[in-house]
């Protein structure tokens, strides 16, 4: 069964008869296990969100003035709609292109910048940071990137294209009328960032990086070089960090440091840090060291930042050694952030010592924490510590570590995808994993499963390819890309969903467990075909099919026809409907009740739409039937959806009515809005053409607009134009 597509919580108990045989690791909840230590921000959804996205300056910018100056002569006018003299001539949009070294201040600058000109983009500013959707190719990024944009401008998962160019499409209709400013940060493919251009006039788009942006020129863009500090303006960010008096009682030792650090900001907080951390230290002997360090790092791999790297190094070398145990680990965390949870399980550590320690490498500006409460490096400072843990710790640690964190996502993961829907089905039995393990989504004021989820996946997407990179962690591999799916389900990050499937059907097939393969391969034919890439997904299924049947597990083989059925829905139904009796069938000789049921949903859907509507009636009542007698009203309400769409094609407009109504009204209780407002138009469609009251026509199109507004759907526009009558 594919109990993933009836979604909403469901805590019913639930019987698992493929997992006798698949076992997953056997550990003691203490070492998986440190628990969700930050808070969940979940984006609001409506026509009138106004994004404030770019993070604050936490320190005080020092003579940015002529960047500043250039990106306001970048600024667009406000436009005259009336004087259409020069309006061909003019850009509507600023673009611009920041490129320069790590850790020169680009998003120092940019923060500034949008801060100080915030009134000029009262449509709101939207930030996002490559560096967090880095590990598809360069495409998936920006498609992703889309994705953020449209989220941030209040748009509904449900309502967000799967494809990129719908995306851009959408974002440009959502932008129009706004005078919004994006910014893409840590961009290190350029190709199709241009795409994420806002429409309404006045609006601006920077995009900051390496030399790479240089290619968005072409675009329009205007290139504006970031440069290290001068020696007057870095003495000055030592002096304002660490105190002028101190400064100027020797000012040959600080622009000594000052050209030690090349002028970049990254290096020159944290030497102020160690100065303003010990006041006996000289700028002198700070000098001495820094000047010695780069011969003891000669053999490190940091290339032009070597020099930069040795500040880091002498902050790492005053460093505890339980804070210097865990900046050196962290390193080697495969996730762009960290909770304290995560450190924790990494570094073997308690919750109080590792909350010390963080602290710590805050206080040393070696670990900066975000707004949610997690915590991240900076990349030379993450190179470092990952240089630093290779030299001192070894491959062995870094195994053990990897699989410690991959078993605390796995556990956190797999409460969350049950904390969604427990009868679902899955391969991985992980009973003893998940023993002993407080359930965070359980407790009061504990974070929503999918809310965490989506906060949390680009790191999971991380564990996943450093976990199978290693080629040891097979199970757990398969086993966390089977329960993360939950979330994809729910939101199309359909690169990341497509890769993880991938990751977890290829560990599988590692494994030699051919029930968890078939399962995993049948859910991937998803993603693809919402790619467009049907020989692809085809190909995954038929795979998915041979090994269903090495498996010889019935609901496995039955969910993999379920999936072939979705497949064939496009273009045979006849081969739709052979493989949801299939599933149906296998199903029920497995004692799968619910599986059965909504096989026979997708059945009697394919039926309708092949104009057997009466024999479609006889299924989807069934299916409601069972779904209903399981307690599972927002499947059985979206079958009786359907049952009221088949009453309607027979003409049968009082019992389609009855069936409409009831449906809706339940969905709204479930908050299963998207398909409460698909019935609402399904009652309109069918009420107008009986010629039925207008005004509960109009009632049910306009709350179908409500919800559709309110979620940014495409389909709003429409429903408007129907109501007005334009």
């Amino acid at each position: 069964m594919t109990a993933e597509d009836a979604g909403g919580p469901d805590h019913t108990a639930a019987r698992n008869d493929l997992s006798g045989t698949v076992n997953g690791p056997v550990v003691q909840a203490g070492t998986i296990h440190g628990g969700i230590t930050f808070r969940v921000e979940v984006p609001p959804v409506g026509a009138n969100v106004t994004p404030d996205e770019i993070p604050p300056l936490t320190v005080r910018l020092i003579n940015r003035a002529e960047g500043l100056a250039r990106l306001d002569g970048r600024l667009v006018p406000e436009a005259n709609d009336e004087d259409e003299g020069d309006e061909g001539n003019r850009a509507n949009v600023g673009f611009a292109a920041l490129h320069g070294p790590p850790g020169v201040g680009k998003t120092a600058l940019v923060s500034r910048w949008s801060e100080r000109r915030r009134k000029l983009f009262p449509g709101g500013q939207i930030y996002v940071d490559f560096a967090t959707l880095r590990g598809g190719s360069a495409g998936a990024d920006v498609s992703e990137a889309a994705r953020c944009c449209l989220r941030s401008l209040g748009i509904d998962d449900a309502y967000i294209p799967d494809a990129f160019p719908e995306r851009i499409q959408r974002l440009r209709s959502r932008s129009a009328g706004r005078r919004l400013l994006i910014f893409l940060d840590n961009v290190s493919q350029p190709g199709q960032a241009a795409a994420l251009m806002p429409k309404g006039k006045g609006s601006f788009l920077v995009v900051a990086g390496g030399s790479g942006v240089g290619e968005l020129v072409a675009d329009g863009a205007e290139l504006m070089a970031v440069e290290p500090l001068d020696r007057d303006s870095a003495l000055e960010v030592l002096a304002d960090r660490c105190g002028a008096q101190r400064v100027a009682a020797d000012p040959a030792s600080a622009e000594r440091l000052v050209e030690l650090c090349d002028g970049l900001p990254v290096a020159l907080h944290v030497v102020a840090a160690r100065l303003a951390a010990r006041p006996r230290l000289t700028l002198a002997a700070l000098a001495a060291e820094l000047a010695d360090e780069p011969r003891r790092l000669a053999g490190m791999s940091l290339g032009k930042e070597r020099s930069v790297a040795a500040a880091f190094d002498l902050a790492y070398r005053e460093l505890d050694p339980e804070p210097a145990r865990l900046y050196r680990l962290m390193g080697w965390h495969p996730g762009p952030t960290f909770d304290a949870g995560v450190a924790a399980v990494a570094a073997d550590l308690d919750p109080g010592r590792t909350a010390d320690a963080l602290e710590a490498l805050a206080r040393a500006s070696l670990l900066e924490e975000t707004s949610d409460g997690r915590f991240r490096f900076h990349d030379l400072v993450r190179l470092h510590a990952a240089e630093r843990a290779t030299e001192e710790n070894g491959p062995a640690e870094r195994t053990a570590l990897l699989q410690r964190v991959t078993l605390h996502y796995l556990a956190l993961t797999a409460l969350a995808d049950r904390a969604v829907r427990l009868d679902r089905l899955r391969i991985a039995d992980l009973t003893r994993l998940l023993a002993d393990v407080p359930d965070p989504f359980g407790a009061e004021g504990g974070p929503k499963p999918l809310d965490w989820l989506e906060a949390e996946h680009r790191n999971i997407l991380g564990v996943l390819r450093s976990a199978a990179r290693e080629g040891t962690l097979h199970t757990e591999v398969w086993q966390l890309a089977e329960a993360l799916t939950v979330l994809f389900f729910h939101h199309r990050h359909l690169g990341d969903w497509r890769e993880s499937l991938e990751l977890g059907a290829a560990a599988a097939a590692e494994a030699m467990v051919p029930a968890a393969e078939a399962r995993l391969r049948s859910l991937l034919s998803r993603p693809l075909m919402d790619l467009g890439e049907y020989e692809a997904a085809r190909r995954e299924l038929d795979a998915a099919e041979a090994c269903a049947e090495v498996s010889d597990h019935l609901v496995v083989r039955a969910s993999v026809q379920e999936f072939s059925g979705r497949y064939w829905d496009r273009t045979e139904p006849a081969r739709a409907m052979e493989a949801y009796r299939n599933a149906i069938d296998l199903n029920t000789a497995a004692n799968e009740g619910r599986g059965a049921a909504i096989a026979s949903y997708f059945l009697g859907c394919a039926q309708d739409a092949a104009k057997a509507h009466r024999e479609a009636l006889h299924t989807l009542r069934g299916a409601h039937d069972e779904l209903a007698a399981r307690k599972d009203r927002r499947m059985a309400a979206r079958a009786q959806v359907a049952i009221g769409i088949a009453h309607g094609h027979l003409k049968e407009t009082d019992a389609a009515v009855r069936a409409l109504s009831e449906a809706a009204e339940i969905l709204k209780a479930e908050e299963a809005t998207h398909y409460e407002a698909q019935a609402r138009v399904a009652l309109a469609d069918i009420q107008e053409g009986s010629q039925g009251d207008p005004r509960q026509v109009r009632a049910g199109l306009q709350r179908a607009l409500e919800i559709y507004e309110a979620g940014g759907s495409p389909l709003a526009e429409k429903l408007r134009e129907r109501l007005t009558g334009e």
